[in-house]
């Protein structure tokens, strides 16, 4: 398939800490690729640099066919970018949320976009009322709502779930997945392996600043070591007990 998302090489430091250190990574078009790491990977930054909120020092890469670096006026046209936290205007409704993207990019008719949108995202019942008042499953999806207005062909998912409780989480995932059902290239970042396997067609691993493992899941299964679980029998001592019915009191 063609790549939606091309990188090559890329590098990025900041003052005398290197970020990343020669990125290479291909995102099929129409596919959901999950860029799997911990705090301090670089997986923020590599996504703010594909975005052109960033300027990488070395390498190259493109977006839906436009270089990030010479053409990121084009880039921006075609992406959305979804960050860490939700950006929704807790003062006003869902619908207006929406609405006021769509007038801020200038599209006809906000109200039918609102409406489509809260629509799609099961969010129609809850249109009318304050974003302050939605759980953090709906204000997620309403901010992914908000970043497909203009029907972006790529779309950019900074941990989506971070901080979520598990029935948000799977509200999210069943949103990323119908995105991709309609087309839209999807590239997330997670520090959760669940998520990376519940959702990506290719799972990439970014430690210190380099992929060190990419392909499906099953691929990477192949790759990785099987895990050993070694059993060692311990009588709990008085303290362990204590700190156990403690905190089975408070539960």
């Amino acid at each position: 398939m063609t790549a939606a998302i091309r990188v090559r090489s890329v590098e990025k430091s900041f003052t005398d800490v290197s970020v990343l250190r020669g990125v290479d990574l291909d995102v099929a078009r129409g596919s959901i690729f999950a860029l799997l790491g911990a705090n301090g990977a670089g997986k923020t930054t590599l996504v703010r640099i594909l975005s052109t909120l960033v300027e990488m020092d070395a390498g190259s890469a493109t977006v839906s066919g436009f270089d990030v670096a010479t053409q990121a006026q084009s880039v921006r046209e075609s992406i959305s970018l979804t960050g860490q936290f939700a950006a929704v205007d807790e003062v006003l409704t869902g619908r207006e949320n929406i609405s006021l993207v769509a007038r801020l990019r200038h599209l006809p008719d906000p109200a039918a976009i609102a409406d489509d949108l809260l629509a799609r995202f099961s969010l129609m019942d809850a249109g009318a009322r304050r974003a302050a008042t939605y759980s953090g499953g709906m204000r997620r999806r309403l901010d992914i709502a908000m970043s497909l207005v203009g029907d972006p062909a790529v779309i950019f998912l900074d941990e989506p779930t971070t901080g979520l409780d598990p029935q948000s989480r799977i509200e999210v995932w069943q949103t990323v997945r119908t995105l991709a059902g309609a087309g839209t290239t999807v590239l997330l970042t997670t520090q959760y392996l669940d998520e990376a396997e519940h959702l990506a067609d290719r799972i990439a691993i970014l430690h210190d600043g380099r992929i060190i493992v990419e392909g499906t899941l099953a691929e990477l299964k192949q790759v990785l070591p099987p895990a050993q679980v070694e059993y060692v029998e311990k009588q709990p001592t008085l303290e362990e007990v204590f700190l156990a019915l403690t905190a089975r009191e408070r539960s």
